[in-house]
């Protein structure tokens, strides 16, 4: 089960830093990477298994908790950070740092 996983991460990106993939390579791979998760998935659909739903959702989860944090809230955060600290900084200077409120 674990060797599928990471057959199909090295599938895609290994051949990729060797060389310069060209369209027919990537279509060669795209149809293998796609046969071979067929036959890895098919038997489990056909036994009425709970790993593809899991798969699914876990899949989902991490594409959108990504593009969320990419998207969205990554550079937001970090220029609110930064706004904050310099904000904390001149506060410090104008009324110095104290270790009680």
């Amino acid at each position: 089960k674990k060797k599928f996983f990471f057959f199909f991460f090295f599938s895609l990106v290994f051949p990729l830093l060797q060389h310069t993939p060209t369209m027919a390579t990537i279509q060669s791979r795209l149809s293998s990477m796609l046969e071979s998760t067929a036959g890895y998935y098919r038997p489990l659909f056909r036994s009425g298994s709970a790993k593809p739903l899991w798969h699914i959702m876990i899949a989902t989860s991490v594409i959108m908790y990504t593009q969320n944090y990419i998207f969205n809230k990554g550079v937001h955060i970090q220029a609110a950070r930064k706004e904050q600290k310099v904000a904390l900084e001149e506060y410090y200077e104008k009324h110095g740092k104290s270790g009680h409120h």
